[in-house]
């Protein structure tokens, strides 16, 4: 499976991707998977930083690492700016900055600021999707090739998915809200070749919030084998990238999704959020388990050798027999600060799993089914952002800045 998945993306990916690279959001192949091996086990705010570079706002989104340069989505709310930023690896100090103005009201949650989604890169151009701002692409000296208006997105608690670039195209799972729908535009001209409408649907009530409040998809898409794989409300399907044909689809999903789908040994899994199912399927979509409720949980998981890993909102890490669904164990993860609950997805390296905590500690495990912590690096910072690998390095978008974590 692993030589398999090797080759496929020698086929996707540009010649020019070096394996020190983290193109999109949860690396070049969409699983969280780094080869790195060399990779910082220590820090602090004074230990082993290389750099820091504070930013305007709080944000959500995730950094993505090409050669000598470090992209980020940022906003700067009260100017009605959405940003693309261009950082010097060796330095941290802002290249360029892409804007994109937008100052009509656009719902979020307080917990969720704008530009919340993660860019892509194919080492030719950078991908950002800023909602009702819209689908933006700039060379990689910041000259803006093309703007794609997808119209309105609302959804009280705002949008997340990232753009995914496969081939000539550039995928978003664009929504949640009265409009959502998967579309693939061309990524030489930003024109649309196809799009698919999911229903907008109604979710059960819950408290303040309306029904249509309680429905949707903040999920990335995934390619893998072939196909675009996309976890709906209710259901995860298998799409035809070149077309946006299905596949297949298998129904069982929650009202909400937030989770990436993950493959791996063999198995494709979809989670839920709030609580939701979790499925595991066969490539060709046939259901071989499912956990009707699981650990509310927002992080996307990773699989190694028969078990899937993933945390959830209240700090917990979880450990699951990928084949039968069993809990292996369920451990609590406490950092430094008051806030220990984790909205990051995980990232395996080296048989180890990085995954910080709200309060921006990170925490390093064993990828194995006898838990073993061998790690706790806190920065003190908040952040619902995710750890990124790349030529050695650590690089983690907190609250308040984004960090460069280099052994010295």
């Amino acid at each position: 499976m692993r030589t398999m998945t090797r080759r496929f993306f020698a086929r996707l990916w540009p010649c020019t991707l070096g394996a020190a690279d983290w193109p999109m959001w949860r690396g070049a192949d969409g699983l969280g998977v780094s080869s790195e091996t060399e990779i910082p086990t220590s820090w602090s705010r004074t230990e082993n930083v290389r750099w820091r570079t504070p930013l305007p706002e709080p944000g959500n989104s995730t950094p993505i690492v090409w050669g000598g340069s470090v992209f980020l989505t940022q906003a700067r709310k009260n100017a009605g700016e959405r940003l693309l930023l261009c950082l010097d690896r060796e330095t941290g100090k802002v290249r360029w900055q892409g804007v994109v103005s937008y100052d009509k009201q656009e719902p979020t949650h307080a917990t969720n600021p704008y530009a919340s989604a993660s860019p892509a890169t194919d080492g030719e151009r950078v991908v950002a999707w800023f909602g009702s701002a819209g689908l933006v692409a700039f060379d990689m000296n910041g000259r803006k090739l093309w703007t794609r208006d997808l119209g309105v997105q609302r959804h009280v608690w705002g949008y997340g998915a990232s753009p995914v670039i496969h081939g000539g195209r550039v995928f978003l799972n664009f929504g949640p809200g009265d409009r959502a729908f998967l579309v693939a535009v061309d990524k030489t001209t930003g024109g649309i070749d196809w799009q698919v409408d999911v229903p907008a649907g109604q979710g059960a009530k819950f408290n303040q919030w309306e029904p249509k409040d309680m429905y949707g998809s903040w999920s990335t898409p995934l390619v893998h084998d072939g196909k675009l794989i996309v976890s709906h409300p209710r259901k995860v399907v298998a799409y035809r990238p070149e077309s946006g044909e299905v596949v297949w689809s298998a129904e069982g999903l929650g009202d909400l999704v937030y989770p990436s789908p993950i493959f791996g040994d063999g198995v494709l899994v979809a989670a839920s959020g709030f609580g939701g199912p979790i499925l595991a399927l066969t490539p060709d979509g046939k259901v071989l388990w499912r956990l009707d409720k699981s650990r509310p949980h927002i992080g996307s998981g990773v699989i190694r050798d028969g078990h899937l890993y993933f945390a959830d909102n209240g700090g917990i890490a979880h450990c699951i027999k990928l084949l039968t669904g069993e809990t292996v164990y369920s451990q609590r993860l406490k950092g430094d600060g008051e806030d220990n609950g984790i909205w990051s997805s995980l990232v395996l390296s080296g048989g180890r799993i990085y995954v910080m905590n709200k309060s921006g500690s990170t925490f390093i495990y064993q990828a194995r089914p006898q838990f073993e912590l061998l790690a706790v690096n806190s920065l003190g910072e908040a952040t619902n952002s995710s750890v990124v690998l790349s030529g050695g390095e650590i690089f983690l978008r907190t609250h308040e800045a984004l960090w460069c974590i280099r052994a010295r």
